[in-house]
């Protein structure tokens, strides 16, 4: 599988609308840490989770195969940018304690990874991957954003999408692996906001090339009868992870 960039024409819509991560996924990460003194964050996109890194970390470099991904990243003194696939960097041997890919996994040649993964990889460093699930805000919604994903740009979605579904647990992980929790990321959303998340989806980005038309605007309109204009809601995205140690 070559990497495919689906998300540098709508970079700045993807930085402005993409959910964070939670403190909890972070911290259970961290407490099985040998050290901490260098990270690599994989297809970085806008650098949240490089950015977080940072806090935690002496260095931290970030890569990603769009540079319009990493014009929109956010930035700290000790992160480092690069334009580089996941599964050929210039990065020396052994010199990462950890290694995140947060929702990007599934785009990769992930034989090819795995083996540039261990070539970095400090021995007894970790490798983190995670993605997230369709969003839940209350069932009305719901069914709602459930028939767009399927129905409307569902044909557009990347075969690889399927993986996400499945929460990863199909592809083979070939390290020591961590038994993990689930987790959420737990926003309060307003209807415009949910309107840029849809957006940013790349089968929706898809959808608009291809029909030279937007298909968010007729789903919010049907969402407005249950959600107000200026009203904000609960919105809920579980979050799955797999750890292993090198």
């Amino acid at each position: 599988m070559v990497q495919q960039d689906l998300f540098s024409g709508h970079a700045s819509l993807y930085a402005a609308f993409r959910p964070t991560y939670p403190d909890a996924l972070y911290e259970f990460i961290f407490r099985h840490l040998k050290d901490n003194s260098t990270a690599w964050d994989c297809a970085t996109g806008n650098g949240q989770v490089a950015q977080y890194l940072a806090k935690h970390f002496k260095k931290v470099y970030g890569t990603d195969i769009s540079q319009q991904q990493l014009d929109n990243a956010f930035t700290a003194s000790n992160i480092e940018y690069s334009l580089s696939p996941a599964e050929k960097t210039s990065f020396k041997d052994h010199q990462f304690d950890l290694i995140t890919v947060g929702q990007a996994l599934h785009w990769f040649n992930r034989e090819q990874f795995y083996e540039e993964v261990k070539r970095v990889g400090k021995p007894g460093s970790l490798l983190a991957v995670w993605g997230y699930a369709l969003l839940y805000i209350e069932p009305g919604i719901d069914a709602i954003t459930l028939d767009f994903y399927e129905n409307i740009v569902g044909p557009y979605w990347d075969n690889a999408r399927r993986l996400v579904e499945q929460e990863y647990k199909t592809i083979p992980f070939p390290f020591e692996e961590i038994e993990t929790p689930s987790f959420s990321i737990d926003v309060r959303w307003t209807l415009q906001h949910l309107t840029g998340y849809l957006e940013s989806w790349s089968a929706t980005q898809k959808y608009m090339k291809a029909n030279h038309t937007n298909p968010v605007p007729p789903l919010i309109e049907r969402i407005k009868s249950l959600w107000p204009e200026g009203e904000t809601k609960s919105v809920s995205f579980p979050v799955f992870l797999r750890l292993g140690r090198l």
